[in-house]
């Protein structure tokens, strides 16, 4: 085995190696530490309406790699020779949440042919405010969903809408579904839009409970965007470009980096999304954390 001497880097030269790690790994956003991808459900209107040519568009904003919110009515099989077609790669996906309950084996196989590592759920079903009954319910769900999805080598991950942060205790149900869920199978994905509009703070949860979260969803907030709010609910012309509106990345990247988030992938859900990725990518490649 080869002994291998650290080099410390400075400048120019860590800017550069930073641009060849970007390129190596596919990532959109070169220049930037860590891997980038997109969340397709951005585009999930151009979609409806054609599949090759919107994965055209991914291909030209620089995306090498995304994370799925379905397949948009091609069978997965499919939808990977498209993916494959255009030099895309599924890294994660979004299922719903009954299916981890009542299919969890179907959603392995489809995560298989999709070429997956995480399989995630983005929405816990309820019916009026979160609350204690529902989150433990959903806690054993994910624990054996994630335990099944992990003998097939797949991640289990849940990603946070905001509403999990009712008051329980001395703390939020979402501190209870983190107390519940077993860390072996059990990761999250940080959406920094939804936990800013429940009026919690990205770097703390980082910092609260590191080495949990694996993935984030990256977005800009309106500054007129109320905040505070369980609902998980916002009207999508709040979603600005990163760099605008009321959120400052910088600090949620350190905090992120230091609590060994493996993935970033960029979601806008806005009118303006064609615009807007290209911004956000731009402020990726230039900010500095």
């Amino acid at each position: 085995m080869k002994t291998i001497v650290p080099i410390m880097l400075t400048g120019v030269a860590t800017f550069a190696v930073a641009l060849i790690a970007g390129a190596a790994s596919g990532n959109a956003a070169s220049g930037f530490r860590n891997p980038v991808g997109l969340q397709l459900y951005s585009l999930r209107d151009q979609f409806a309406k054609d599949v090759p040519g919107t994965l055209d568009k991914v291909r030209d904003f620089g995306f090498k790699n995304i994370e799925l919110a379905g397949t948009y009515g091609l069978a997965p099989e499919k939808f990977k020779q498209e993916l494959d077609a255009r030099g895309l790669r599924a890294v994660a996906g979004h299922f719903p949440f009954d299916r981890f309950r009542t299919d969890v084996d179907g959603i392995a196989r489809d995560a298989k042919i999709l070429g997956l590592e995480y399989v995630g759920c983005a929405w816990i079903d309820h019916q009026g405010p979160f609350n204690e009954k529902t989150c433990r319910e959903a806690s054993a769900v994910f624990n054996q969903a994630g335990a099944a999805l992990a003998k097939q080598d797949l991640q289990f991950y849940y990603h946070t809408h905001g509403y999990e942060f009712q008051p329980h205790g001395k703390g939020t149900l979402f501190d209870l579904l983190m107390a519940e869920t077993d860390p072996k199978f059990v990761s999250y994905q940080m959406d920094v839009f939804w936990i800013v509009h429940a009026g919690q703070d990205p770097v703390k949860l980082f910092k609260k409970f590191p080495r949990r979260w694996q993935l984030t969803h990256l977005k800009g907030m309106k500054d007129s965007t109320p905040t505070g709010l369980l609902t998980g609910h916002s009207e999508v012309t709040n979603d600005l470009p990163l760099g605008a509106g009321k959120i400052d990345y910088p600090p949620i990247f350190r905090a992120a980096n230091q609590a060994s988030v493996k993935w970033h992938f960029l979601e806008d859900e806005s009118p303006s999304v064609e615009q807007q990725i290209p911004q956000s990518l731009q402020y990726l490649k230039t900010v500095k954390w």
